[in-house]
C-alpha cells in the first residue's frame, strides 16, 4: 500500500520528489488506461533504483470549471484510495484551486515540484496543465529538460481500435453498457450512497429496497434496472438494482437509487453501502398495472439470482 501524502501538509518536504518516477493526472476511475502509465513510471523506477509516485489534485478540476457536465467516476477519496493499493510508493495529492489553475505553465510546474523535480514523468500524451490548458507535452519537456527531469509522453492504450478515456467510459455507463465499461475499468464499476428511508410500497410487493440518494455529479450510470453486488460491512450480496426515479411512483420519490438486496433483511437505515453494477436488465418503464410491476421485478430479482 503507497503512502499518501498531501502537500497542503505543512510537513510536507518540497524536496520529496526529486530523482523520483512519478505519474501525473487526475486519474477518475483508474481505468487500465491509467494504470499503464502508472506502471511505466513504476518501471523506470525500478530500473533506476528510485521512489515511484503518483501525483493527482484533491479534486478533479472539472468539478470547479464544469460542474454541470461532469459524471465521476470514483468520489475524490475512493480514488485517492485506490491509486494507493497501486505497485507505487507514494501518491502525492496536491490541493487544487482556481489560483493554482491560473498561473501560467512554467509557474504551475514550479508550484507543483518547487525543489523536488523528479526525475522522470509519464503522462498521458493529451496532458495539459496551467492557464487555459496551455500548457501540453512540448512544453512540459522543455521545462524539464532545464531541470534534468525526462518527460515520457505515452499514446492513450486503446482497446477495440479506440482510446481507453473516462471519457469513453462515462458514455458507455450512460448508456447502460456496464459490461463494457467494467472491462475498460477492470473491475465492476461502483457507487457508494448512504441508505434513506423510502417509500415502503417495495416491502408491501414483496422486495424490500435501500434507498439511496445519491447527488448527480456522481450519477455516471443511465437510468434503468441492473443485476449487482451490494457491498453491506464488507459482506457482498446479490442485488436488483433500479437506477432513476420509478415512473410510476414519480410524484411520490425522492430516492434515485434503490437496492434490492437478495437473502438479506436487517435495518440498515443511516449505513453506506456499495452498489457493483455488473449487467443492465431493462429500462425504466410505467407499468399498465401493479401486478404487472411485481411480476416484472420478481422477474429481475430471480434473473439475478440465477445469473450472479
Amino acid at each position: 500500500m503507497a503512502t499518501v501524502i498531501s502537500k497542503a501538509d505543512p510537513a510536507y518536504d518540497e524536496a520529496f520528489l526529486a530523482g523520483a518516477s512519478v505519474a501525473f493526472g487526475v486519474f477518475d476511475g483508474v481505468h487500465e488506461g491509467h494504470r499503464f502509465i502508472i506502471g511505466e513510471a513504476a518501471n523506470t523506477a525500478r530500473e533506476e533504483g528510485a521512489m515511484s509516485a503518483v501525483i493527482t489534485f484533491d479534486i478533479d478540476p472539472d468539478e470547479m470549471f464544469a460542474p454541470d457536465r461532469l459524471k465521476k467516476l470514483m468520489a475524490n477519496e475512493a480514488r485517492i484510495a485506490k491509486l494507493a493499493e497501486l505497485d507505487v510508493d507514494a501518491v502525492v495529492v496536491l490541493p487544487f484551486s482556481r489560483e493554482f489553475a491560473a498561473q501560467s505553465p512554467e509557474d504551475f510546474l514550479n508550484a507543483c515540484f518547487g525543489g523536488g523535480v523528479p526525475r522522470h514523468i509519464h503522462i498521458g500524451s493529451d496532458f495539459h496543465f496551467g492557464r487555459k490548458a496551455a500548457g501540453n507535452v512540448e512544453s512540459l519537456r522543455a521545462w524539464g529538460a532545464a531541470r534534468g527531469m525526462e518527460v515520457h509522453g505515452h499514446e492513450l492504450l486503446a482497446e477495440g481500435g479506440v482510446p481507453v478515456t473516462a471519457t469513453r467510459i462515462r458514455h458507455l455507463l450512460g448508456e447502460g453498457k456496464v459490461r463494457e465499461a467494467d472491462e475498460l475499468l477492470g473491475r465492476a464499476w461502483a457507487l457508494s450512497g448512504t441508505v434513506r428511508p423510502g417509500r415502503g410500497e417495495g416491502r408491501d410487493f414483496g422486495f424490500a429496497t435501500a434507498n439511496l440518494e445519491v447527488a448527480p455529479i456522481m450519477l455516471a450510470i443511465g437510468e434503468g434496472v441492473y443485476a449487482c453486488y451490494a457491498v453491506v460491512d464488507g459482506q457482498r450480496y446479490k442485488a436488483a438494482v433500479n437506477v432513476g426515479v420509478p415512473a410510476t411512483f414519480a410524484d411520490a420519490s425522492t430516492a434515485n437509487i434503490e437496492v434490492h438486496l437478495l437473502d438479506f433483511d436487517r435495518d440498515i437505515y443511516g449505513d453506506a453501502i456499495e452498489v457493483e453494477f455488473v449487467e443492465w436488465l431493462r429500462p425504466m418503464r410505467v407499468f399498465d398495472s401493479l401486478d404487472e410491476l411485481i411480476a416484472t421485478v420478481q422477474g429481475n430479482i430471480a434473473w439475478v439470482r440465477e445469473n450472479l
